[in-house]
């Protein structure tokens, strides 16, 4: 063999190996590249998959507030019955008062009224409480404590934590006397 074969064969061996290393280098890169368009889609998939999740809360949640809704717009209707009973169970004329049926009706009234709290209905507590503009609509004053409410008028409700109808109440006024008054 002579000198000048055997550097053919290295020099082309040495090319060999410069397009190994360029095919590596190609495939690295084409492997990194790859890895990013990965991960994007990774994370295009877990923002979607949040976004679906919130989707569905929020759907749950509005259909829970229109159920809650209707049971409200169903209660404000059955109030005014429960009032005009509550009044007449309250004072019942006098041969009333014997009658086996008058307190089968208050029984079966205490069940309505058991049930609508079972469900979420609460009466708003209001005579000898400060009067609070948010739960009480004040229809008279009266002297008496100032800011007290004095009497109700009409019974409030909340229903699931909401105002479903203020108390209707007489609120207590401080009267000034001047001295012209007590000589």
């Amino acid at each position: 063999m002579s000198s000048e074969e055997y550097t053919v064969d290295d020099e082309s061996e040495e090319d060999e190996a410069v397009d190994t290393i360029d095919n590596v280098q190609a495939v690295l890169e084409q492997l990194k590249a790859e890895k990013e368009r990965s991960r994007g889609y990774l994370a295009s998939w877990q923002r979607t998959q949040a976004d679906l999740e919130n989707y569905r809360k929020r759907v749950q949640q509005e259909r829970g507030e229109s159920v809650g809704l209707a049971n409200s717009s169903l209660v404000t209707k059955v109030l005014s019955a429960m009032d005009d009973l509550e009044m007449a169970f309250a004072r019942p004329a006098g041969e009333m008062r014997k009658a086996a049926w008058v307190e089968g009706a208050r029984m079966s009234f205490a069940k309505l009224k058991s049930a609508l709290e079972s469900e979420g209905l609460k009466p708003i507590e209001a005579t000898g409480e400060p009067f609070d503009p948010r739960i009480h609509e004040a229809v008279m004053k009266k002297p008496g404590p100032d800011g007290v409410v004095l009497e109700e008028v009409q019974k409030g409700y909340t229903f699931n934590g909401r105002l479903l109808r203020p108390s209707l109440v007489v609120v207590g006024e401080l009267i000034e006397t001047t001295d012209d008054e007590n000589e």
